[in-house]
């Protein structure tokens, strides 16, 4: 076993779990889930039954994230925040074969209490805001606040919001790294 797990978490069987990763106090990691290498699962986490996390997933307390979810590598999930699987639940009928797929692209990041409502893909390096209600797709880069979200901005790869001159073009105040902003679409280009 090349991972570690507090000895209140619960890990059932068939899961597939990378090296060096980690799953803390009173977590649940539920049947047939891969979680990738360098992952962190903080307190009272639950994975649900075929979830797959990327490498170098954080995942921060009180987190339920439910059968549907995919997330690529480098994804952080802030405390408490919220994903769906079904678009119509109801207690009395049972639609455990109508769930909704949510991907949550490379590098994107969620903050606290945000709610992602599921079949909305969050685009690579997008940064969702603390509190904000996602009810539609989420382009790579984009900067989202709000309930329900809009988009305010575009950020780069280390998280900083990024300003574009007249020809199109951002400097990351961090990294130095070049974005593009051509037809509302942003890519990194150095």
């Amino acid at each position: 076993m090349g991972y570690f797990s507090h000895d209140t978490a619960i890990i059932d069987d068939n899961c597939q779990i990378g090296n060096n990763s980690k799953i803390w106090h009173f977590s649940h990691v539920m049947p047939n889930c891969k979680i990738g290498e360098n992952c962190n699962l903080g307190q009272n986490v639950v994975v649900s039954p075929d979830v797959i996390l990327g490498n170098n997933v954080k995942v921060q307390n009180n987190v339920s994230i439910y059968t549907g979810v995919i997330c690529e590598d480098n994804v952080f999930l802030g405390p408490s925040m919220v994903f769906t699987n079904i678009l119509n639940p109801r207690s009395a009928i049972v639609r455990k074969d109508q769930y909704v797929k949510t991907i949550i692209k490379e590098g994107a990041s969620v903050g606290a209490n945000a709610t992602i409502i599921c079949g909305n893909q969050i685009g690579k390096f997008a940064l969702i805001g603390a509190g904000a209600v996602i009810t539609k797709p989420v382009l790579d880069y984009a900067l989202v606040v709000g309930n329900p979200s809009v988009q305010i901005g575009w950020v780069g790869e280390f998280g900083h919001k990024l300003k574009f001159n007249n020809e199109g073009l951002a400097t990351c105040k961090e990294s130095g790294q070049i974005y593009s902003l051509n037809d509302y679409t942003v890519i990194r280009v150095s």
